[in-house]
């Protein structure tokens, strides 16, 4: 997320264009789904400008609303999964770990695919960021599940580059979520952007993982 639609625009369209490059630069097969990760971070962001302009009054109802519920999927649904997913593919030797988080985001993903589904997203502005309300259960739990599964499929990715991404998104989460609820402005876009740079920087480097 960013503080207006323009700057969601921007730094979504640089990096979409950082995620083409990561896709360009895939060495083997096995890192396509987290080399696909800047790219849907990116138009995770640009979407979330169209949303921006709902909430502005500047597009339709109808156009608002598939812009709320396509953020609301890659948000909630689709992430926990792709990002042990991606290290899990990626990951040689696989572990038992990198499984155990892998089955942690399908856990967390399925109520949170079935709250999209059955609910509204609604969004409003909050200071110089955006609030989603998607009417999610047990809301607290699923997201210690979410954070686990994400940063702790990195930090257990075996690469030395996927550690220290694991290491920022775990920090870069608590960080953005401190300045979100001061509504001074969102800072997530920025986390998106270095996610996207480390991953480039990934595909593109020969095997750092420790011997």
């Amino acid at each position: 997320m960013c503080w207006s639609a323009e700057a969601d625009a921007a730094v979504g369209g640089a990096v979409a264009v950082l995620g083409v490059a990561c896709l360009a630069r895939v060495r083997r097969v096995e890192q396509l789904p987290l080399a696909a990760l800047p790219l849907l971070l990116g138009l995770h962001q640009l979407i979330e400008a169209a949303v921006w302009l709902g909430v502005d009054g500047r597009i339709g109802t109808a156009a608002a609303g598939a812009a709320r519920t396509a953020w609301a999927v890659i948000a909630l649904p689709v992430l926990p999964v792709l990002v042990p997913f991606g290290v899990w593919c990626a990951a040689r030797p696989r572990t038992r770990a990198q499984v155990a988080f892998l089955a942690l985001g399908v856990a967390v993903a399925v109520p949170l695919a079935v709250a999209v589904a059955v609910n509204p997203v609604t969004a409003h502005a909050h200071g110089h960021a955006l609030t989603y309300s998607i009417g999610v259960p047990g809301a607290a739990p699923l997201l210690a599940g979410y954070l686990v599964a994400t940063v702790g499929a990195l930090l257990c990715g075996g690469d030395r580059l996927l550690r220290l991404l694991g290491v920022l998104v775990g920090a870069g989460a608590v960080i953005c979520a401190l300045v979100w609820r001061l509504a001074f402005v969102s800072t997530w876009c920025a986390l998106a952007a270095v996610a996207a740079v480390l991953l480039l920087a990934w595909v593109h480097t020969p095997d750092t993982r420790t011997a």
